[in-house]
């Protein structure tokens, strides 16, 4: 299957095949999933030395990763639970401290691995989160007191009610918390380039190469439309795309579908009139808008998410209410390119993690944080293979919630309790 049109796909600088598979391998580790979670854990191994091999079923970045916002910012899924969970694991102040680096930890090894490898993916700074009431306004002033607080003051500028507009051409928000750390991508560009630089480095990146089963054991084999191959170690990267040996996954992560869309090129005025600093942007609500200006000078908009598992028929419809609230000098624009893409949701929104067996690993469910998240877990995997568990059990411990429902009543279920969160937004 081509890779869905979007945005990403319609303007990827690299837009050549990656190899097929031709027989049976033998490798050190074999990583199914070739989105951000698969490339990046496959690129830190790979430098580490092992010999790798990465399974995509369909094309790099084709899932999630090659359809999402393209926003790398601090806000973890779950951070509250997170903080919780490795707080009775290892102490409220280490945890705290823990979960405040992990917020920035993947942002410097994007940086890194742009600035090594040299790859072009359109990487800008600049990311806003906006408030719509007052009890927004407080939780992002605390934010701000915490962050300076850490030694981000440079990084951080609170923006009042009477400065909003000098930043972003709407009368939506009333406050707002700007950060320069923040940065915003062109995400497919960055995921095949790093799967680039997998085979840089000796390690194998095969497309169309679907793994129908995985036989465990000492020595796991995996069985592919193409051919087989046996390894030590096995890492499960597909998130909400793959059903494979779900066995105690199963019941824990839902696919919710994230809607997208680009408009028409805008002119130096117009993006003057909405967005000057070419920020990108989301709001302080649960079920939120999030939007930036693309290297190309498009706006990118997104919004909401369809907790139902099932894709938008049409998307540029269901969004253009969204984009014309916070922009009705957009009305009416030209819309170029709407796609979606399925996330996969955790009930208490903290990553999930873990081992099957002592050969097979996991790694899923960033609740729509994933560029930063996944680049950050994937670390944490590589180093657990290598036989540095520490911080890869802390994610491991973790408790979660399992429901034991079919993932289409699942899904339903998640989007009833959706419900929820966006009537307290509409009551804050």
């Amino acid at each position: 299957m081509a890779q869905p049109i979007s945005y990403y796909s319609a303007t990827a600088r690299d837009t050549a095949p990656f190899d097929t598979l031709d027989g049976d391998l033998h490798v050190d580790v074999a990583i199914v999933g070739g989105g951000f979670t698969g490339v990046a854990t496959a690129l830190e191994l790979a430098a580490q030395g092992h010999h790798v091999a990465l399974c995509e079923a369909q094309t790099i970045g084709w899932g999630a990763t090659g359809r999402n916002g393209g926003q790398i910012t601090g806000s973890l899924s779950g951070d509250v639970a997170m903080q919780r969970e490795f707080s009775r694991q290892i102490g409220e102040q280490r945890a705290r401290d823990f979960v405040w680096d992990l917020r920035w930890r993947g942002h410097e090894i994007i940086r890194g691995r742009v600035a090594k490898y040299g790859i072009a993916c359109d990487l800008q700074f600049g990311h806003m989160q906006t408030a719509m009431t007052p009890a927004h306004v407080a939780e992002l002033q605390a934010m701000y007191d915490l962050g300076c607080a850490q030694g981000m003051g440079d990084d951080l500028t609170w923006v009042d009610a009477d400065h909003i507009r000098d930043y972003l051409g709407t009368d939506m928000y009333i406050g707002g918390l700007l950060n320069r750390r923040n940065m915003h991508v062109h995400s497919l560009d960055l995921c095949r380039a790093e799967a680039r630089a997998v085979q840089s480095l000796g390690g194998q990146v095969f497309e169309h190469c679907a793994v129908t089963t995985i036989d465990t054991g000492p020595r796991p084999k995996l069985r592919t439309n193409q051919g087989t191959i046996r390894a030590s170690q096995v890492v499960l990267a597909g998130n909400a795309y793959h059903l494979l040996n779900q066995g105690q996954l199963r019941g824990k992560l839902f696919p919710a579908s994230l809607a997208n869309m680009a408009t028409r090129p805008l002119s130096d005025d117009e993006i003057s009139a909405i967005n000057p600093q070419r920020l990108a942007v989301y709001d302080s609500r649960f079920v939120l808008d999030y939007y930036r200006i693309t290297a190309d000078n498009r706006l990118m908009f997104g919004s909401g998410t369809n907790y139902s598992g099932r894709a938008s028929a049409d998307i540029a419809t269901e969004l253009r209410p969204a984009l014309d609230r916070v922009f009705p000098q957009l009305r009416g624009i030209d819309i170029d390119y709407a796609w979606s893409g399925m996330d996969g949701i955790i009930i208490n929104r903290i990553p999930q993690v873990g081992r099957i067996d002592d050969s097979l690993y996991y790694v899923q469910g960033y609740s729509g944080h994933g560029i930063a998240l996944s680049h950050i877990l994937a670390g944490m995997t590589a180093r657990a293979i290598a036989g540095d568990s520490h911080e890869f059990n802390l994610f491991a411990g973790a408790r979660h919630w399992h429901l034991p429902l079919p993932r289409a009543l699942g899904s339903l279920a998640i989007a009833a309790g959706m419900t929820y969160y966006k009537l307290r937004d509409a009551l804050r």
